[in-house]
């Protein structure tokens, strides 16, 4: 019950990850919904079972250490939220728990290795360059957590690409955004922001790339590493300017921390300002459908898979949108992925945290791509996209991953 958890001692988060728990009927309808439940069929790996253990540590008859292992083993995909009848608000738990849990014992010294150098690289494109390019080199002798990571990467990365702070609306301005352009993108596949600014402008959008932003803490908060987390948050507040008509993001994972940065700074003097923010935040499928497109767009026999992001799907509830975009370039068909609901396995470190189950997920999710018969896959998230192309690979298929965007540019490749 919710008066057996002492928020008080637990900080400001505390009452977030008591309301989440006491929300919780036990009923089981999660079960269905959980990846992890999927591939180990254990109680303890289903959401229902981690709120059970989670009780138990903040109720002080559990130790952190006895729940932790079943605890990371959690996606964070959020695919719960959506199958609970009872609302449980499963987003408001599991990132304050482990940020809690982070305070209050010790890992392995590996583990603390690898979250060291993830949250040193991957929020810093030029850091997380170099150390993809001396990773690929050094593959053949890393550790095997370490391989599974770099398997994503690559084998040859794309130039580095930059943007000018503003992009005018072309054909008469009809709104003003703002646009996160993220970290691992920036390095992964710069392309995305390209496409995006190009799709945006030519639907009359004004862009602003605000030169100080930085990352959108979604690494380090899923990780539990709150103070840097609350760093990242506070950056963006200061740089996103507040005369837009939203601020946009191209990636699933970005969106979502930046719709929780009220909870990331709950209990701080910013906690107002990021409640504010966070309702500014939108997906840019979402903003898109919102603002209407602009004819005409170029005919296409293209067939396409939609892979739904599991941040953008369950956390931003952004599943009709990107599909309504495909579907408005004639002659695209749209084609179903069997299990769309269930994560593909990136969930940013996941692959070096949890290789095996990552690359099981991965797999699966490739496999019900080709039996789709598409030639191209899309997705709203850079994690999904180097998931799926990796997997892909590994099967021999020759189906191509791309961004939304990707797609809808490319269908205005040929209109002047």
């Amino acid at each position: 019950m919710l008066h057996t958890i002492p928020t008080a001692q637990l900080g400001p988060l505390g009452e977030p990850m008591a309301r989440a728990v006491s929300a919780c009927v036990h009923c089981g309808f999660c079960l269905a919904a959980c990846p992890t439940y999927r591939e180990l069929g254990q109680e303890m790996d289903t959401p229902r079972g981690r709120i059970v253990l989670m009780k138990e540590v903040l109720e002080g008859r559990m130790t952190f250490e006895a729940a932790q292992p079943h605890v990371d083993r959690c996606l964070g995909c959020l695919a719960c939220e959506p199958a609970c009848p009872s609302g449980v608000p499963y987003r408001d738990l599991i990132s304050p728990f482990r940020a809690l849990a982070k305070s209050k014992f010790k890992r392995g010294i590996a583990e603390r290795l690898r979250r060291f150098i993830s949250a040193q690289t991957i929020p810093y494109p030029k850091r997380f360059r170099v150390a993809m390019r001396l990773g690929s080199l050094a593959k053949a002798v890393m550790p095997e957590r370490w391989r599974s990571m770099l398997e994503l990467v690559p084998e040859k990365l794309p130039p580095p690409q930059s943007w000018q702070e503003v992009y005018p609306a072309k054909g008469g301005q009809r709104a003003r955004v703002a646009l996160l352009i993220g970290c691992a993108q920036q390095v992964l596949d710069p392309d995305i922001n390209t496409a995006t600014i190009e799709v945006l402008t030519r639907n009359g959008v004004e862009v602003v790339i605000p030169r100080s932003q930085g990352c959108c803490g979604g690494l380090a908060w899923h990780t539990g590493n709150l103070e840097s987390a609350r760093a990242f948050a506070r950056q963006n507040l200061a740089a996103f300017p507040a005369d837009v008509d939203a601020i946009l993001t191209n990636a699933a994972g970005c969106g979502s921390a930046m719709h929780e940065y009220h909870l990331v700074l709950r209990g701080t003097a910013d906690e107002a300002r990021a409640e504010s923010f966070r309702h500014r935040v939108m997906d840019v499928s979402a903003f898109l459908m919102k603002l209407g497109l602009r004819e005409p767009l170029r005919q296409t026999q293209l067939k396409v898979s939609y892979h739904d992001a599991c941040h953008l799907a369950n956390a931003q509830n952004v599943r009709r949108q990107p599909r309504d975009l495909l579907r408005a370039i004639p002659g695209l068909q749209l084609l179903e992925i069997t299990d769309a609901h269930l994560c593909c396995g990136s969930a940013g470190s996941y692959n070096m945290d949890q290789p095996e189950i990552a690359s099981s997920l991965g797999e699966k999710k490739a496999q019900a791509v080709i039996a789709t018969g598409a030639e191209v896959v899309a997705s709203g998230n850079i994690g999904c996209l180097t998931q799926l192309q990796m997997h892909l690979k590994k099967l021999g298929s020759t189906i191509e991953v791309k961004h939304t965007m990707q797609i809808l540019r490319d269908a205005h490749s040929q209109i002047p």
